[in-house]
């Protein structure tokens, strides 16, 4: 299964990063974060990578050349990278258009997709998703779509008044019963029908529609999730990553980068020990 991720956004809301390079090359560490997504999913045996160039496009091209572990081919919009880091990863960088919208990008990538179901992503989010538990709950409720629906981060404390008296203050509370679109897609070729044009915004009409005729489906993910959407949650992440305490970092298991199948047999074995 391809995994798309959507990389063609401008990221204004991150201009002390993004004025000389894509929103996916602002770094977590010593790494951009597009290669932390890629990390994750390669954890569960996802490696085939479709990548939608867009708003300072070099910047991710040139990265990825610069890992190439021989020649890069190209052949129109497409350029396909094997890296040298790690030789399983399939990279395929299409450019979408400076200002086609995240439907437009999208739509652009059919030609790329084999027809098949693909997972979808935005390059500016982590988290701590089961991607196999993901994959299930798609494939057992045979809609056209699923996303991963999370928690809302409350921004503001509550008061409770009482006339004019402040009676009592809750910090930030997370509403158990709001949920908002998290990314982290599984979705089967026909939602393409959903999107117009290069004007189509993603987050718009095709999910309302799709929601409409009862084809999108939410599995619910209540761990961590965390966007990279201004400095302050740029530096969040980075602080996560430098303590060690990165919940995304499922690639540092012995058995990172195995598929699901591999897994099971490796675990099975695992549990067959006997331990004295």
């Amino acid at each position: 299964m391809k995994v798309v991720i959507l990389a063609g956004g401008k990221g204004s809301r991150l201009a002390e990063e993004t004025g000389n390079k894509s929103k996916a090359m602002v770094r977590i560490g010593d790494h951009p974060i597009v290669w932390h997504i890629m990390q994750y999913y390669s954890a569960f045996g996802l490696s085939h990578f479709v990548v939608a160039l867009g708003h300072q496009a070099d910047s991710i091209r040139t990265y990825f050349e610069a890992m190439s572990s021989g020649p890069v081919t190209r052949d129109g919009p497409r350029m396909v990278v094997h890296t040298r880091t790690e030789p399983s990863w399939t990279i395929e960088l299409i450019d979408t258009g400076p200002e086609t919208l995240s439907g437009g990008r999208i739509k652009r990538l059919a030609p790329y997709l084999d027809s098949e179901p693909f997972m979808l992503t935005y390059c500016d989010g982590l988290a701590d998703v089961d991607l196999d538990g993901l994959l299930a709950f798609h494939s057992a409720h045979g809609r056209l779509a699923t996303l991963t629906a999370i928690h809302p981060q409350p921004r503001f404390g509550r008061l409770s008044l009482d006339g004019g008296r402040v009676a009592g203050f809750q910090e930030k509370v997370i509403d158990p019963d709001e949920w908002v679109n998290g990314g982290f897609f599984v979705l089967n070729p026909k939602i393409f029908d959903y999107i117009t044009g290069d004007e189509t915004q993603w987050e718009r009409e095709p999910l309302a529609g799709l929601a409409a005729d009862g084809e999108l489906m939410g599995y619910r993910h209540k761990s961590f999730w965390q966007c990279m959407d201004t400095l302050p949650e740029s530096l969040l992440l980075n602080d996560l990553w430098r303590k060690g305490n990165a919940p995304w970092k499922r690639w540092i298991l012995a058995l990172a980068g195995l598929g699901l199948a591999c897994r099971q047999v490796v675990w099975s074995t695992i549990d067959s020990i006997p331990f004295y």
